[in-house]
């Protein structure tokens, strides 16, 4: 992290903060951040990091903006979900109109350990925006083998937890949870919904940990889950301590990073549909297949993404499938299903 200029009178009441000071300021403006997911949490954070004058932000999300998305995730616009624009490039857009100075770097990938790599290898701090653990698990493995701080963060409902991560000195996320949880073991938000309020009370604790950590470095690290309940309201402060010697990632296994553990097809929570990953022995041109597919509804298409709906039976099943040969299932929350149908109409 390097210690650059900034626009001291546009960071005045930042500097004053002592714990930030000139000199966090500094580091701040030189750092570079990756941020997996700009949804609801992501969207907080990254606006935060660009207010506060984050040198370099890179954003990767694989979603397209919807109208269900406005409640809570506070970058967008109607606009943007009537376009159907990625999350990632909309993001982009707003952030650096609101602020030049940082540079914005858009990536509309699903973050999986063939690309995750590429992402985090040369940045100070991972940041957590996603809604799913097997991602969770995968920056806790990136983040050990680069040996970078990352933040954790996770909201649901009301309530949600945030925790400041040291790999190798502090408690990971696999010390606390060896194994993620299993499907139907738990509510999402598909049974419990979720409230922007505390989307934004979560996100902005993460939001504070990344300015600490970037600011005073990552020895400012402390291994403290914050556990807060918005409704009641209720904060609970537990101390994680160090590393388990019994964490398979401490001890050095990548599960996740090594694609030991993962799955390639993913339910979208609240959405009822199924994301498919593109098969990594098959290649996939996407100009070709955007002229290729054809149907008697049409076919709708952008330089991200071509959509197209098909009825088998009495279903009808809507296809977005992404240049990088991903492709989201609408209609369905049947991976099985989804994966066939993805076989018959895009491609095995």
């Amino acid at each position: 992290m390097s210690e650059t200029p900034f626009d001291a009178a546009r960071y005045l009441k930042q500097t004053r903060f002592g714990p930030v000071g000139v000199d966090g300021q500094r580091r701040i403006a030189g750092a570079r951040v990756f941020l997996c997911g700009c949804g609801a949490l992501g969207s907080v954070l990254a606006e935060s990091l660009v207010r506060a004058g984050v040198g370099t932000l890179r954003l990767a999300d694989r979603d397209i903006v919807e109208a269900s998305n406005l409640p809570r995730q506070t970058l967008f616009t109607e606009a943007d979900a009537t376009a159907s624009i990625p999350k990632a490039v909309a993001a982009a857009e707003r952030l650096s109109a609101i602020n030049s100075a940082c540079r914005v770097e858009p990536h509309v990938v699903d973050v999986t350990a063939s690309v995750v790599r590429d992402l985090a290898a040369d940045v100070d701090l991972i940041l957590d925006g996603t809604d799913n653990f097997e991602t969770r698990y995968l920056l806790n493995d990136a983040a050990h083998e680069f040996d970078l701080p990352w933040v954790f963060a996770g909201v649901l409902g009301a309530e949600g937890q945030v925790l400041a991560i040291d790999p190798g000195r502090t408690a990971c996320l696999r010390c606390l949870m060896p194994e993620p949880p299993a499907a139907g073991d738990g509510p999402t938000c598909d049974t419990a919904g979720v409230i922007g309020p505390a989307v934004g009370v979560i996100a902005s604790l993460a939001a504070a940990q990344a300015l600490k950590v970037l600011a005073a470095g990552r020895l400012a690290v402390t291994p403290t889950l914050a556990v807060v309940d918005c409704w009641q309201p209720r904060v609970n402060l537990i101390d994680v301590g160090g590393p388990d010697p019994d964490c398979p990632a401490c001890r050095g296994r990548r599960d996740w990073l090594e694609e030991r553990r993962g799955s390639s097809s993913t339910v979208l929570c609240g959405r009822n549909a199924v994301q498919v990953a593109a098969d990594a022995e098959m290649p996939f041109s996407f100009p070709i297949f955007t002229q290729r597919i054809s149907g008697p509804d049409g076919v709708t298409a952008t330089r991200h993404w071509v959509r197209f709906a098909r009825d088998v039976g009495p279903a009808r099943y809507e296809f977005t499938v992404f240049r990088d040969g991903r492709t989201i299932v609408h209609g369905t929350e049947d991976v099985a299903r989804a994966r066939s149908l993805h076989a018959e109409f895009v491609g095995s």
